[in-house]
């Protein structure tokens, strides 16, 4: 067995550096996201949060397209709904062009605080990427973007 070219060794290496560090923010959000969805309610999960993220980025929503963009069980995504509702966060209604789907939309309450929660956290992530070099910031939205690029 022949050993890997040293070029070969530092790419390997550095990628196995980037699965890391991916590995330590995805945490770090994860932990964010719990965060965020306690300070708009100290029952809400986080994907309860999520669903209003969703909703915030968007106009009035059907749960199904909900469900298939944040990847999760239809049942799940309707639990979480109810407690949404319960809480005066979000509005369901049936859509008026498929009787068997349901519309979403955000309260003004549950806009109030998904800002609330959503300002802060943004907060967190401006104040660090300030203290970089603007060049810096470019490069990272720059790499993140070919990152997410889809074939």
């Amino acid at each position: 067995m022949t050993a890997p070219a040293p070029g070969e060794a530092a790419a390997k290496s550095s990628i196995e550096e980037v699965e890391r560090q991916f590995a330590h923010m995805l945490a770090a959000a994860r932990r964010t996201f719990k965060e965020s969805a306690l300070a708009v309610h100290p029952s809400l999960q986080p994907l309860g949060f999520t669903v209003l993220m969703t909703l915030y980025q968007g106009a009035e929503c059907q749960q199904g397209a909900v469900a298939e963009t944040l990847q999760v069980d239809k049942a799940l995504l309707s639990r979480t709904v109810s407690q949404l509702e319960s809480l005066g966060l979000v509005c369901r209604r049936s859509d008026p062009a498929d009787g068997r789907a349901q519309l979403l939309t955000l309260t003004a309450e549950g806009r109030a605080r998904f800002e609330s929660a959503h300002s802060a956290k943004r907060s967190r992530l401006r104040d660090r990427l300030e203290t970089w070099h603007p060049d810096e910031v470019d490069r990272l939205a720059e790499l993140l973007n070919k990152l997410n690029e889809r074939d």
